[in-house]
């Protein structure tokens, strides 16, 4: 499932930790973090998953819960070969599940 449904509290901290209290599944809300920079990239000003470090090339990186649903999205302006700036949003239930209270990132998604 993805996290954001089953998560309070999300946020992203220094641009890229992701935070949330997630239900582990035992009717519990507990912390959990995952470093966005393990799984999200910058390919030629582009946000690509399975990258790493995306970070290091942004700037303006902002994160909300858009929408009726709360869709997570993280914002940023990333940088290309040539070193423009390309404005990029990323839906971060595309690929991150909440898996018994744990962050954790999909390569492939059901």
């Amino acid at each position: 499932m993805s996290f954001h449904s089953s998560a309070s509290d999300v946020r992203v901290d220094d641009g890229h930790i992701l935070r949330a209290r997630l239900d582990n599944g035992q009717g519990e809300q507990v912390d959990a973090e995952l470093d966005l920079n393990t799984a999200v990239g910058n390919d030629n000003g582009n946000f690509v998953w399975g990258g790493e470090k995306f970070a290091e090339s942004a700037e303006n990186i902002s994160f909300s819960l858009e929408g009726g649903d709360g869709v997570p999205i993280l914002r940023a302006s990333l940088r290309d070969l040539e070193d423009n700036l390309n404005d990029r949003d990323l839906n971060l239930a595309e690929r991150i599940r909440n898996e018994g209270g744990s962050l954790v990132f999909v390569f492939q998604p059901d």
